[in-house]
């Protein structure tokens, strides 16, 4: 997964700060200014390092980084593919929280040599849900959490959302839905639209 990853945060990196910004975090980071190939694997410790650079140049928390990266990859026209993806997987928010533990299989469906972080969505009742996000790269979990701040607000639904540490090797999500029709949703249609 690290090259889709490794590729992810450079295109967040450029597509939202600019591409000096991308050249100054790679230079830091001692990777080549051409970047990352999404089906290559690279090691761990060139992942920590790029995130590690981006921290540093932005002056900005890990965590809000991560979580900046979750909210791109839903939000930014530049992927939309992965928008659709996640969408295709209920008509509601809660559905959509449903289907996320069926995602890792859903991808392999397309790459099949793809990591994907497990997930497991614990229904507690009241609106309220525990996600638990296991993966390679540490602080997976904020990146699940722009994610669905994102989608939330794709489905137009009011949801608080929380990183509550780790527990069994997992990193965890709160999330609590106050409202899940609070504004009017992003549109959203199975054929894709010619321009």
């Amino acid at each position: 997964m690290q090259g889709l990853f490794n590729r992810a945060v450079q295109c967040f990196l450029r597509d939202t700060y600019g591409h000096g910004l991308w050249l100054a975090v790679a230079r830091r980071a001692g990777v080549g200014p051409e970047g990352f190939e999404a089906m290559l694997t690279y090691d761990n410790a060139v992942t920590e390092a790029v995130l590690t650079a981006a921290v540093a140049e932005l002056a900005r928390p890990r965590e809000t980084v991560l979580e900046d990266l979750g909210t791109y990859l839903v939000s930014h026209p530049n992927v939309e593919g992965l928008r659709r993806l996640l969408r295709f997987g209920g008509a509601g928010f809660v559905e959509f929280l449903h289907s996320l533990e069926d995602l890792p299989d859903r991808t392999h469906l397309a790459l099949p040599d793809l990591d994907m972080p497990g997930l497991d969505l614990e229904d507690q009742g009241n609106s309220r849900f525990r996600l638990s996000c296991r993966g390679v790269i540490p602080g997976v979990g904020y990146v699940a959490v722009g994610l669905l701040r994102a989608m939330a607000d794709d489905y137009g639904a009011l949801v608080l959302l929380e990183h509550d540490g780790e527990a069994d090797g997992a990193e965890v999500i709160l999330i609590e839905l106050l409202d899940g029709a609070y504004a009017a949703g992003r549109r959203f249609d199975l054929a894709v639209r010619a321009h």
